[in-house]
């Protein structure tokens, strides 16, 4: 696509509101373009439409118009949420109008140099743990994309204070780019999810591959050498690659040698960072996290020694294996984000007491046969909720499990609360009970925060 400022006098539809649509439309028309935001939720549940409109944008929510996607439009930037198979982004697509995505429009607008981090499981963590990275170190981050504000949003505000843009980047963002090109990428890891948006793996990869697309040698790819996508990929990546691995010990990167996280800097010289013991969140899979965002971080420049100072300090992110509470002898997890397979079974694998699994959520089409294993060596019950309800009782069934029990209603609130209490019912001291679902939220939640919200309320509030 052409610079942002190019579009001023031409017409721009952004299709979608949220956080994203609300930014990425007041930049447009600061910047002289003709734009129309359309929403198909209906007025009342956007209240972003009323800023707008004070603004002089055109807002249409409740339908999509059938003249909303014409030859005269020059751009369309569209919610990542949002399937291309929508009714006006097939008729865009048949008239040849460019789509992208808010991450685009913001890449173009900065001179900040962007770390990206993507991956299907830990890029809230990893995120958040390279922010604080590069925070403690003084050099003025600001977390910007999936997590904390929509990146146009930062650019609005033309805050002069920060240096860096450290953004958490989805599938589906990244597909929606053309020339975005981050400084640094970090792709976590691949596994099969989102296949109800992308259509097919293949689809899905290529819409995480975007994240290299772009860069050049004089930029720096951060990936996982323990994971066989990610591995393929940096065959295709120009930049400078850093792999990180808990399983193996490299030639250069960050990895795991006698229970302690090192760095080989590719010049013979082996770093000593910390002990895996002392990171001050637990889990497999939060080593994973570490090695990605210190490998990153390296790449940004911060002493190792800042880096270990925050590998110790954190304290993880909100329904990210979230401790919740105590209560009769029994400890409850708050683990909402795990919205695939498997993130659930790297939760799992992190907690050596009995568990009490509360799981299910919307249905994409997975048959979640990965997580017998892991519910046969782990879980001592199932309470189960949602549309998968059904599929996840057959995983239980085939682990064997005695306790399998079924939680319907209509109500979210309802069905979240009666899911805390059976699951307090069939825990004994000792135990942990845990929101783990293995499934996106929106069956009955509008995101996965709501549905852990809802989950500590519930816990707090057991009698």
């Amino acid at each position: 696509m052409k610079h942002p400022r190019e579009y001023a006098g031409q017409q721009v539809v952004v299709l979608g509101l949220a956080r994203s649509g609300r930014a990425v439309a007041k930049l447009f028309h600061d910047l002289g373009a003709e734009v129309i935001v359309n929403d198909k939720k209906d007025r009342s549940e956007c209240p972003e439409a009323d800023e707008l409109e004070a603004l002089g944008i055109r807002v249409i929510c409740g339908y999509h118009p059938d003249d909303l996607m014409h030859n005269g439009v020059s751009l369309v930037v569209k919610n990542p949420g949002i399937p291309y198979s929508v009714p006006p982004l097939k008729r865009a697509q048949e008239l040849g109008l460019e789509i992208v995505t808010e991450v685009e429009i913001a890449w173009h607008m900065t001179d900040k140099p962007i770390i990206g981090i993507t991956g299907s499981n830990g890029k809230t963590t990893t995120t958040t743990w390279i922010y604080e990275m590069l925070r403690a170190a003084g050099l003025a981050p600001i977390a910007c994309g999936n997590i904390g504000r929509a990146m146009c949003e930062v650019i609005l505000e033309e805050q002069t204070d920060y240096r860096w843009l450290v953004s958490e980047l989805s599938s589906f963002q990244l597909k929606g780019t053309v020339h975005f090109r981050p400084y640094i990428a970090c792709l976590m890891n691949v596994s099969e999810t989102h296949l109800d948006y992308h259509g097919s793996m293949e689809d899905y990869i290529e819409s995480k591959a975007k994240l290299f697309a772009n860069q050049t040698a004089s930029d720096k790819a951060v990936l996982n050498y323990d994971d066989e996508v990610c591995r393929k990929l940096a065959a295709r990546v120009q930049a400078d690659v850093t792999f990180f691995s808990a399983l193996s010990r490299l030639d250069r990167g960050v990895f795991v040698e006698n229970g302690v996280i090192v760095y080989r800097d590719g010049q013979g010289l082996v770093h000593r960072v910390l002990p895996v013991s002392e990171l001050g969140i637990p889990g497999s899979y939060n080593a994973e996290n570490a090695l990605a965002a210190t490998a990153a971080a390296i790449g940004a420049g911060v002493p190792l020694d800042v880096i270990a100072q925050v590998l110790r300090s954190f304290r993880g992110v909100e329904h990210r294996l979230e401790y919740v509470a105590e209560k009769r002898g029994v400890k409850f997890y708050n683990n909402s984000k795990a919205t695939n397979a498997s993130a659930t079974i790297k939760a799992l694998e992190a907690i050596e007491e009995p568990i009490v699994l509360i799981a299910g959520g919307l249905d994409r089409g997975a048959e979640y046969d990965e997580l017998v294993p892991v519910l046969r060596e782990r879980v001592k019950a199932l309470v189960l909720l949602g549309q998968t309800r059904e599929k996840l009782k057959r995983a239980g069934e085939q682990a064997g499990l005695a306790s399998i029990e079924m939680v319907e209603g209509e109500q979210p609130e309802e069905v979240i609360r009666e899911a805390v209490r059976r699951a307090s019912a069939l825990a004994q001291p000792g135990d942990v009970v845990m929101l783990n679902p293995a499934c996106a939220s929106w069956d009955m939640f509008s995101s996965y925060e709501e549905r852990g919200r809802m989950f500590k309320e519930s816990v707090h509030n057991l009698e």
